[in-house]
């Protein structure tokens, strides 16, 4: 036994690789090693026997696999060693410098509007952008003959023949999404309804595909006077100055009384400063929420009402930041978001000062 045990642990000390180390380790402990074939010997003995050589051949079997460790870290050790002998670093050279990416104006803005919205009691609601025309037509009382239902304002998806399906649109607005918030809430309710939507317009300041936030409020008490309250308030945080609005009267089909919205401005070299002057810039629609809507999305018209209101996202993005042009939101490279300075996420808040 002891004759064993001095040959592995001078032939493992003498190992000069790890390739040696596992060639020992087989000769050794292996299924068919040496100690292995030793122990299968412990049943020819007596039990006075077994009981004096199982210690025995376990702890040498213990103490072998101890010095095959031992010396596999240190032959890794000893690589290592030799290996930061070879190489060199110089830890006072200045670190690579890394290109920091930049939030999109868009996805920033929906942020900053969505924070607000939020301080003031606004869940966020999200819907289909592939919409059926019942939703995003006619549960919002907008009649078969309207110009919008027209596949010249309207993207239709494709249809096979015989598809007998009701017609699917990418949705013109993001309203449809308040049918589907009552129709899964019911009322009372306070809901944005963030997201892209789509129509067949394209100039300075329409694209094809844009971003749209709308609002959704009802209760047994609401009054036009709490929509204007709302979006006084908004525009305030949002822009940073107290914003005054005039309510111009305008038909949608899905308010009733419905009305446009204009914000106090002032031009200079043909920028626009909000919240001071005495020019009015046209922002969004709004309105009571029509009855037949109410309807459509499950609430009884004699018990609830509400306001709702619907805001361009890009439009805003272009007013608060000067942005001349929409479609430069498609167009243009990190340099120009740079120029914007858009480089990291600023919310504006209802208390004032920026949270980042």
């Amino acid at each position: 036994m002891d004759d064993l045990r001095d040959k592995y642990i001078g032939l493992i000390a003498d190992a000069a690789d790890e390739a040696a180390i596992e060639e020992l380790r087989v000769q050794a402990v292996g299924k068919k090693g040496e100690v292995a074939l030793k122990m299968r010997e412990l049943g020819k003995m007596s039990p006075e026997e077994r009981q004096v050589m199982g210690p025995k051949l376990n702890a040498l079997k213990d103490e072998i696999n101890s010095a095959l460790s031992a010396k596999k870290a240190a032959l890794a050790d000893a690589a290592l060693e030799e290996r930061l002998k070879t190489e060199w670093l110089d830890v006072t050279l200045p670190g690579r410098g890394r290109r920091q990416g930049s939030i999109h104006p868009i996805s920033q803005v929906t942020e900053e509007v969505t924070a607000i919205f939020a301080d003031m009691g606004f869940a966020v609601a999200e819907g289909p952008q592939i919409e059926t025309d019942w939703y995003n037509f006619d549960a919002l009382n907008i009649p078969g003959h309207h110009p919008a239902r027209a596949e010249m304002d309207t993207f239709y998806t494709h249809r096979a023949e015989g598809d007998n399906r009701p017609p699917h649109v990418l949705r013109t607005h993001t309203s449809p999404v308040q049918i589907r918030s009552m129709e899964k809430l019911g009322a009372p309710i306070r809901i944005i309804c963030p997201g892209r939507v789509y129509r067949a317009d394209y100039d300075q300041t329409h694209t094809p595909m844009f971003h749209q936030i709308e609002g959704l409020a009802l209760d047994k008490d609401i009054s036009m006077a709490n929509l204007k309250w709302v979006l006084e308030e908004f525009f305030t945080a949002f822009f940073g100055t107290s914003v005054k609005t005039r309510f111009r009267s305008s038909h949608f089909p899905f308010v009733e009384p419905g009305a446009e919205v204009d914000i106090q401005c002032s031009w200079e070299n043909g920028s626009v400063k909000v919240g001071e002057g005495d020019d009015w810039l046209e922002v969004l629609g709004s309105g009571m929420v029509h009855p037949k809507v109410l309807q459509a999305g499950g609430i009884d018209p004699n018990e609830y009402q509400g306001f709702a209101f619907g805001i361009g996202i890009d439009r805003l993005a272009m007013l608060k930041y000067g942005i001349p042009d929409l479609r430069a939101f498609f167009d243009s490279d990190l340099r120009w978001l740079r120029h914007y300075g858009f480089a990291s996420l600023d919310q504006p808040t209802l208390h004032g000062g920026l949270t980042r």
